[in-house]
């Protein structure tokens, strides 16, 4: 018994010898790898909803997902667009927020922000409004969304814009913190904002 295990030992070790050999050539492009930016998990197509007291209270729709495990920070990365639907407690979809980018950062002690990034539009259905910015960000334990960016907003009552933004997550009672003024640009804007007795279609190009 002992000399079989012996030898598989030995043959192990020749084994091992021999891929560290063979593989010498390449150890120096191998350690050219970054592991940090090399996902733990890929998930194409993701989709999860979030359900509160049997009630659809959000839905989130990803082509891509990729997730990144650090000793300080795990995040998920959305590399090609996040779709996120919000409704309202009768079931009727009231928000939906849609980007070219997203990313979920998990710090410990159950801490998480989300941030959107990439052509950001923000649309409250039930109000008819729209939020179109660069960033995003969304705290869902205060049930929060900012940014720091430039803004447009188009609602039925007309066009504002502004630097900063601060509303609730359902996008109810949005804020421009910055408002600029509107005049320079109400001539010469070629977006318009389309209401529907169904559904809510803005901003769209002027015909």
């Amino acid at each position: 018994m002992n000399i079989r295990i012996i030898f598989k030992t030995t043959a192990t070790a020749l084994a091992v010898a021999f891929v560290v050999y063979s593989c010498k050539g390449n150890l120096s492009e191998a350690e050219k790898l970054d592991l940090d930016r090399i996902p733990v998990q890929t998930v194409d197509g993701m989709f999860f909803v979030q359900s509160e007291n049997g009630r659809l209270k959000m839905r989130v729709e990803a082509p891509r997902m990729e997730v990144y495990e650090h000793d300080t920070l795990s995040y998920d990365l959305f590399p090609k667009g996040l779709k996120v639907f919000g409704y309202k407690e009768d079931g009727t979809l009231e928000t939906t927020i849609i980007s070219d980018k997203a990313r979920h950062d998990k710090y410990p002690g159950d801490k998480e922000r989300w941030s959107a990034f990439g052509n950001v539009v923000i649309r409250n259905i039930v109000k008819q409004e729209t939020m179109e910015t660069d960033t995003i960000y969304w705290d869902n334990h205060a049930h929060e969304i900012w940014t720091d960016c430039y803004v447009k907003m188009y609602s039925p009552s007309g066009f504002m814009q502004g630097s900063g933004m601060r509303s609730d997550e359902m996008a109810r009672n949005a804020i421009l913190m910055n408002p600029f003024d509107n005049e320079f640009l109400l001539g010469a804007d070629s977006t318009r904002v389309v209401v529907d007795s169904v559904n809510f279609i803005g901003p769209m190009l002027k015909k």
